[in-house]
């Protein structure tokens, strides 16, 4: 058990916790006032993004060299840490929701929870744990100030906000969520 608690600091885990209970308690409080049913997919995808970026930090340690040369198989436990971190913020929005007014379906949380720790997992890979936050911040951007989608490719574009049914939606967060895992797992995050 110590070596999961030393792992668990190392990965800023904690401070992600904390940040993620700030930001689903601050989503409580707006939304507690709001009608029933899920109208607007912008919140929920806000939260989920600002969740991902949380832990985004902790998916590179302190001396990546260290992390390189450990003996111990590293791709399990980074595919493992990208998959239970996405797990977390999906668990406290859906917890989140059972306490005040609904935001959104499950299969929109899982869905865009996937696709944004995919995002991450990416970011890592191609930018270093310290730069991770920056790919789902400025798809999430990108969404929020994009016209309506009109063709597949902007639908791609926008699958954060996508009705849950939608092909296009599930299809683009299923492939982030394999390529993004699996780049990070394997490789790591960048130096």
């Amino acid at each position: 058990m110590r070596w999961l608690t030393l792992y668990a600091r190392s990965r800023r885990i904690p401070a992600s916790l904390a940040a993620v209970v700030v930001g689903m308690t601050a989503v409580w409080a707006l939304a507690r006032d709001e009608g029933a049913g899920p109208a607007d997919p912008r919140l929920p995808v806000l939260v989920l993004s600002t969740g991902a970026m949380a832990f985004s930090i902790g998916l590179g340690g302190h001396d990546l060299a260290l992390d390189r040369t450990a003996a111990i198989r590293w791709v399990p436990r980074r595919a493992a840490h990208v998959l239970l971190a996405g797990a977390v913020v999906a668990a406290a929005l859906l917890a989140v929701q059972t306490m005040g007014a609904p935001m959104a379906t499950t299969a929109f949380v899982v869905r865009d929870t996937a696709g944004l720790m995919g995002l991450v997992a990416l970011g890592a890979a191609l930018s270093g744990g310290q730069f991770a936050w920056t790919l789902p911040f400025a798809w999430l951007s990108f969404s929020f100030f994009a016209p309506p989608p009109t063709s597949a490719p902007m639908e791609v574009a926008m699958w954060m906000l996508l009705p849950p049914g939608t092909a296009t939606g599930t299809w683009t967060a299923l492939v982030l969520t394999a390529v993004g895992t699996a780049a990070y797992a394997v490789a790591g995050p960048r130096r």
